[in-house]
């Protein structure tokens, strides 16, 4: 749903920004250019504010309320181009962000989708299918051809080339026999491996990939923090710099004289 809303809004100012160019530079109405660029921007500002306040309810902070700032002050000091460049910069990067979580969240879900649940553990010297999450440490399971390797364990018997471009991005097999480790998510080969199970599913490596992957999608970079927390008090440096800088400067009557 936000993924969809951030690329609305990306297109919505695409739109406004070839309408704009078109009256301006097209059919010399920089009136109506101004009006479409003015009213455009107030309305994302107005979404973005509401954005805002739904993150401060969650207990969150953002840098939102300087990019409203920015919009609603281009805006009132008549930069109307100056505005639909803020607006093209704000909802772009909000479109570039949502599309690589978008990509990050599609590829952790197929590499969910690929962990094995089954396993053929031997039991009284027969194969019994059991999930792969009961099957523990020192058990003695059999990898047939083809299959992908459902624990970590080391090769007990048997010879065979595995595929562990999954987990180390080789691209040719590698070739195991008895005394070799194996790691789960890899693929045998075209002959079967009886393995001595290592490490169980819960602690194999695949599956330490797999949560190193989410905690990496759910935790924001140390820069974004950063810029998260400081955002409100640099806003408000700013509005107070701002303030001065039009005391001093002494122009009482800049912003109406700056529409259109």
């Amino acid at each position: 749903m936000r993924v969809f809303r951030t690329y609305w809004r990306l297109w919505f100012v695409l739109v406004v920004a070839v309408v704009a160019a078109v009256a301006e530079w097209g059919l010399g109405q920089p009136l109506v250019a101004a009006t479409v660029i003015n009213v455009a921007g107030l309305a994302l500002a107005a979404l973005m504010f509401w954005d805002m306040v739904q993150t401060l309810r969650s207990g969150k902070f953002g840098v939102d309320l300087l990019a409203i700032t920015a919009v609603v002050a281009t805006v009132a000091v008549g930069e109307y181009w100056a505005a639909l460049i803020v607006l093209l910069m704000l909802t772009g990067g909000d479109a570039l962000e949502d599309y690589a979580a978008h990509k990050a969240n599609s590829e952790l879900r197929e590499l969910l989708a690929h962990t094995p649940t089954m396993a053929h553990r031997q039991e009284a010297g027969q194969l019994v299918d059991v999930a792969a999450a009961d099957v523990r440490v020192d058990d003695v399971i059999v990898v047939r051809p083809g299959e992908v390797v459902p624990v970590d364990g080391c090769v007990v018997s048997g010879e065979s080339l595995v595929d562990e471009a999954n987990i180390t991005g080789e691209s040719r097999p590698v070739a195991k026999a008895a005394g070799s480790p194996l790691m789960s998510e890899t693929v045998n080969g075209d002959a079967a491996l009886t393995v001595t199970v290592t490490k169980t599913a819960a602690d194999s490596q695949y599956q330490s990939i797999v949560r190193l992957v989410q905690d990496a999608a759910s935790q924001q970079a140390p820069f974004v923090r950063l810029a998260d927390r400081y955002a409100v008090p640099f806003t408000l440096l700013a509005y107070l710099i701002a303030g001065v800088a039009w005391y001093v400067a002494g122009d009482r009557c800049a912003l109406p004289r700056c529409w259109w």
